[in-house]
């Protein structure tokens, strides 16, 4: 019999670790996300999420998934690592080319796996979590966010588990920053971040844009996806960057500011007419 996993828990299982080869051999870490798409009752199409510029420019790519005990539990300590040659060529990009996002189906990755035996286990985002247009006008300009990934490529090596950390809305989660479908956080942001899901995980209770107490109810939205970052140089430029995913030696030394940008989750919608 599956254990039961609040919210939270299953939130430790709604991401993967992304590792990547370059060509001229540097290593880099991005945060990847399980997402459902497609919903329709019980049927959906599985997929991982990840920014263009994680996997860009990879020759070689490997996945880190949790394996199950065959009972429907995490079994945390069983991994199964799955490699890619020509790695950034299995992803479907989006459309846009302004659109930090891309997307693996994963009905092939585990119909390789099921063949094995291996049976991975992962918790994937509904979209029905994305919030819709009266959801949006209901959040006030600051709420609490959740972002999950592997800043920095830290996670536990032994539970290949994420690491989950908390912050505020740096800009209204109701209006484009500077125009596009994007947002600001108020978090720390650091190389290994690019990818991981921003949510607001409200588990006991939370105010409504009236000012109005939910006690004890619980909210969980999609927000979006992080990407890209303003960073303080050495010189005392401030410049806005894709979040990196390695810790290569650069000539300029640049200071994350603790903000993050975020595309707005409605975005992943975009790619539910390629997947069809």
């Amino acid at each position: 019999m599956a254990q039961n996993l609040s919210m939270s828990e299953q939130l430790m299982y709604s991401t993967i670790r992304i590792e990547c080869r370059t060509a001229d051999n540097q290593v880099s870490t991005g945060t990847g996300f399980f997402v459902r798409f497609l919903e329709n009752g019980d049927e959906f199409v599985p997929a991982i999420v990840t920014n263009k510029h994680v996997i860009e420019g990879a020759v070689q790519g490997k996945l880190l998934f949790t394996n199950s005990d065959g009972q429907g539990n995490p079994f945390n300590t069983d991994h199964i690592s799955l490699s890619y040659g020509n790695f950034e060529s299995i992803w479907i990009q989006h459309p846009d080319p302004d659109v930090d996002l891309c997307i693996l189906p994963m009905v092939p990755i585990l119909n390789h796996l099921h063949s094995l035996g291996k049976h991975p286990f992962y918790k994937a985002i509904s979209t029905e979590l994305i919030p819709n247009y009266e959801q949006l006008s209901d959040l006030r300009a600051i709420e609490e966010v959740t972002m999950v990934g592997y800043p920095s490529g830290i996670w536990d090596t032994v539970n290949n588990l994420p690491v989950i950390r908390r912050g505020i809305t740096a800009t209204h989660p109701n209006i484009n920053y500077n125009g596009k479908d994007e947002i600001m956080i108020d978090a720390a942001c650091f190389p290994g971040s690019s990818g991981s899901p921003v949510l607001i995980y409200n588990d006991n209770g939370y105010v409504t844009k009236s000012g109005n107490t939910v006690l004890g109810g619980s909210r969980v939205y999609l927000l979006g996806i992080l990407y890209a970052g303003p960073q303080f140089t050495a010189t005392g430029d401030i410049q806005v960057i894709d979040v990196p995913t390695t810790n290569r030696p650069i000539a300029v030394s640049r200071i994350p500011m603790n903000l993050g940008i975020v595309i707005k989750a409605h975005r992943l919608l975009d790619f539910n007419h390629i997947i069809q």
